[in-house]
């Protein structure tokens, strides 16, 4: 565990990004991802970075919409002929 938080710690440090850029990418992907840890830790983590609800609206919307897109891209795979099985 003490890896994963070094792990955590290294990525999530001042950087080029700001911090509350770094939080909202963080949410986006939790909720992308489905990771109910990471989904609260992020959320208080942004709120204290100074993200307003309004912001974290939109990343709501934004993950879901990449998220559905990628369900329609791999689905457009199911449709069609199949090919033969060797």
């Amino acid at each position: 565990m003490a890896a994963f938080e070094n792990f955590d710690r290294a990525a999530m440090a001042p950087g080029t990004i700001p911090r509350r850029y770094k939080e909202l990418i963080a949410l986006a992907v939790a909720i992308a991802t489905q990771c109910p840890y990471s989904l609260e830790v992020h959320r208080t983590n942004a709120e204290n970075a100074g993200v307003t609800e309004a912001e974290i609206a939109e990343v709501i919307f934004l993950a879901a919409t990449m998220r559905a897109t990628a369900a329609i891209a791999h689905g457009t795979h199911l449709v069609g002929p199949r090919k033969a099985k060797r």
